[in-house]
């Protein structure tokens, strides 16, 4: 049996609001992992079928051995799921539910070696995909000192950007910054020492935010939501699971829209919406994770799920 080692987040309210209606239903799971949200859909609902998606190889392997047993039920889509649903086929089944977990599995932290995290000294990296793009050695090496403190400030709300920016170019007159930890030094060094000793290691922002730009990971996600909904069945759902604010507004503001009593734009001449809602909200404000899971796995704390059925099909 594999050693998990990531704990799937929000799992029973998944398993709640998203359960499947009838028999024979399909799933995507969209950010596969090593397979928690699936394995627990596929035991609690012996007729679900489910497509696990994820682009990175390594972790796609644990999730297939882990997940083996349930044979043909399970099936796997190796590469990012804004190619799945962009690639899927007219006249092939369409899912029922789609389930996305936008955060990053504790594996890539722990086991990856690729500079997600700065507990550990590895190569300063940060992708998902290591076959594709530049990670994050290079990325801050390319853009300007300007650029930089933007993209910590615009990604992760990191209200020391500019200082932390300077400091990481300064840094780098000596040599390219390769190293987790060195990055981590170089912040720390940076910031006020009042927020050096705060609760939260003051770091994180500039590695949330580095990770972020190199896997694209706000850039594309209103893209990916609009696909995924578009192939998502009339009366299925599709439920996100986001890790910050900056996802969980996309999400929210997604859905809302889409909440409307007719979505057309006000210059339209004609309503292609029948006047009639796309979808329907089932998840109010979202869910956060109780006392119990805050308990259990600390790291869920910044969870937010949201949920909503598919009403129709928007006309074109």
């Amino acid at each position: 049996m594999i050693e998990a080692i990531h704990t799937p987040v929000l799992l029973e309210e998944a398993l709640k609001i998203l359960a499947p209606r009838k028999d024979g239903e399909l799933m995507v799971d969209a950010n596969l992992g090593e397979g928690g949200h699936s394995n627990s859909f596929l035991a609690h609902y012996p007729t679900l079928k489910i497509i696990g998606i994820d682009a990175d190889k390594n972790i796609m392997e644990i999730a297939k051995t882990r997940l083996a047993h349930y044979g043909e039920r399970m099936q796997f889509y190796s590469g990012w799921s804004h190619d799945f649903f962009t690639e899927y086929l007219s006249g092939v089944k369409r899912p029922d539910i789609i389930l996305f977990d936008l955060g990053v599995s504790l594996y890539h932290y722990e086991k990856a070696g690729r500079g997600f995290s700065f507990r550990y000294d590895e190569k300063l990296d940060m992708r998902i995909d290591t076959t594709k793009g530049i990670g994050a050695d290079e990325l801050i090496k390319r853009i300007p000192e300007n650029e930089l403190a933007d993209l910590l400030y615009n990604n992760a709300g990191e209200r020391y950007s500019r200082r932390i920016a300077k400091a990481i170019k300064e840094a780098m007159k000596t040599g390219i910054i390769e190293s987790s930890i060195f990055l981590a030094e170089i912040v720390e060094s940076a910031v006020p020492a009042s927020y050096r000793h705060s609760p939260i290691h003051p770091a994180t922002k500039t590695f949330q935010a580095l990770r972020i730009a190199v896997n694209g990971e706000l850039s594309s996600l209103e893209d990916l939501l609009e696909k995924a909904f578009n192939i998502l069945e009339p009366g299925g759902r599709m439920g996100v699971i986001s890790f910050h604010s900056l996802e969980d507004r996309i999400i929210k503001n997604f859905f809302r829209d889409k909440n409307k009593d007719c979505i057309c734009p006000p210059e339209a001449p004609i309503c292609k919406c029948r006047g009639q809602r796309i979808l329907s909200i089932l998840t109010g404000k979202g869910i956060s994770p109780g006392e119990e899971e805050l308990r259990r796995n600390p790291s869920s704390r910044s969870a937010r799920f949201r949920a909503a059925e598919k009403i129709l099909d928007e006309a074109v």
